[in-house]
């Protein structure tokens, strides 16, 4: 049975034990609330109630362990720091990783449910009120946060969920299986014409700002040829490090490395560093080489600040270049760049024949060629095969003289 005892400590007066032994917990010193000490109390007139207490609270723990099977309870503001503190020590994502979990976590489960919520308490009912919530919420800029974005937030608590189980500190099943995940918003099918991208990177070359505060980023026009002449996604490129261009062999590495991970594994690889790439990062460096240190498209944010980190968010980048070449807001995004130099590299010739779709199924990050067939394989409206990859606007004046029109509705 529990008890409680006094040691002696040196000369100083007895200090407050507690024997909780038949509680499954051992010994431990009966600390008075607000003691700035982890010492035993010496005042006796306390030292009843702090015992009682912690009784309590050792045999509600008896019971959440015997009949609920966790080992402690907690709240969802309690455990999100363990959470991602746990993530940190297995070194298996990255800073950006948890900083951006972080905040969904935060932003979104913690707003919604409340950061004294206990996890106990959190349904898959609830959750799924979670997800429709989601559907309105603010997106920052005047919408509302798309599906692929409101699939972040809902995997992010699906995590926590996976290690408060493991924790033991939540019991049965994770509350997010059976709920049926939001889909991606844009469809895949959604590419850029040889001659779009051609004019993007034109408007990016010519770009001068109109306003302050209106300029691109020193590698704005070197990031958006890179993406549009290798088809990488978008966060495999923003974590290029400089020596992965091989300007000698004429190829490019992406690999994971301590700024980000790859989508998959597998998606290690290596691809054709093209004449047109070639040129412009030659250029790029030659000029802005001095100010980089590992990344080859550093935020020029942090670079302000003296440190070095990924970008975070191109949008208004993209937005501001496709308004000179026509396009709404919104219309211009990575994965169309990415798209069309998969449409652009099927018809390329690999030592006079056809480019195999194994090739450039494995030049995108993909294990197979299902994918390339089926999202990739349109084809678009030309059909031009050439030994290389290349989006030169003097290949087609008729959008040079589109774009001129759109900067001088612009100006105007």
């Amino acid at each position: 049975m529990a008890r409680i005892y006094w040691r002696s400590h040196g000369d100083g007066p007895p200090r407050a034990w507690g024997d909780f032994t038949s509680l499954g917990h051992g010994r431990e010193p009966l600390i008075e609330p607000g003691s700035p000490k982890r010492l035993g109390t010496t005042n006796s007139t306390v030292v009843a109630k702090v015992f009682a207490d912690r009784v309590k609270e050792l045999e509600q723990v008896k019971v959440d362990r015997t009949v609920l099977g966790v080992e402690r309870r907690m709240t969802l503001g309690a455990f999100v720091p363990q959470h991602l503190a746990l993530r940190r020590q297995e070194a298996t994502v990255t800073e950006l990783w948890l900083k951006e979990t972080g905040a969904r976590l935060q932003s979104g489960a913690i707003h919604f449910f409340g950061a004294d919520r206990p996890l106990l308490s959190i349904t898959s009912r609830e959750v799924l009120r979670f997800k429709i919530w989601l559907t309105e919420f603010p997106n920052g800029r005047g919408g509302t946060l798309s599906g692929s974005t409101q699939r972040k937030y809902i995997e992010a608590l699906s995590g926590l969920f996976t290690a408060a189980i493991r924790e033991r500190v939540y019991s049965g099943p994770n509350p997010i299986d059976g709920i049926v995940k939001p889909l991606e918003s844009a469809p895949f099918e959604e590419w850029f014409e040889p001659w779009e991208t051609a004019a993007l990177l034109e408007a990016a070359r010519t770009y001068r700002p109109t306003a302050p505060g209106r300029h691109l980023p020193e590698c704005g026009y070197a990031l958006l040829a890179f993406i549009a002449l290798t088809g990488c996604r978008m966060r495999e490129a923003f974590g290029i490090e400089v020596e992965d261009v091989d300007f000698t062999r004429r190829v490019i590495r992406i690999h994971p490395n301590s700024w980000r991970r790859l989508k998959t594994p597998r998606s290690a690889r290596v691809v054709p560093l093209w004449p047109q790439l070639a040129e412009i990062l030659s250029e790029y460096l030659g000029e802005f080489g001095s100010r980089l240190n590992r990344l080859l498209f550093p935020s020029e944010r942090l670079l302000a600040c003296g440190r070095e980190g990924l970008i975070t968010d191109s949008r208004k980048m993209l937005d501001r270049l496709g308004s000179r070449v026509g396009f709404q807001p919104g219309e211009v995004r990575w994965n169309k760049l990415r798209h069309g130099y998969a449409t652009a590299r099927l018809q390329t010739l690999d030592n006079g024949a056809p480019v195999a779709v194994f090739t450039v199924a494995r030049e995108l990050g993909h294990t197979g060629v299902h994918l390339v067939e089926r999202i990739y394989g349109h084809l678009g409206e030309v059909h031009h095969r050439s030994e290389v990859v290349e989006f030169r606007s003097e290949l087609y004046p008729e959008w040079l003289t589109r774009r001129r029109t759109s900067e001088d509705a612009i100006e105007q």
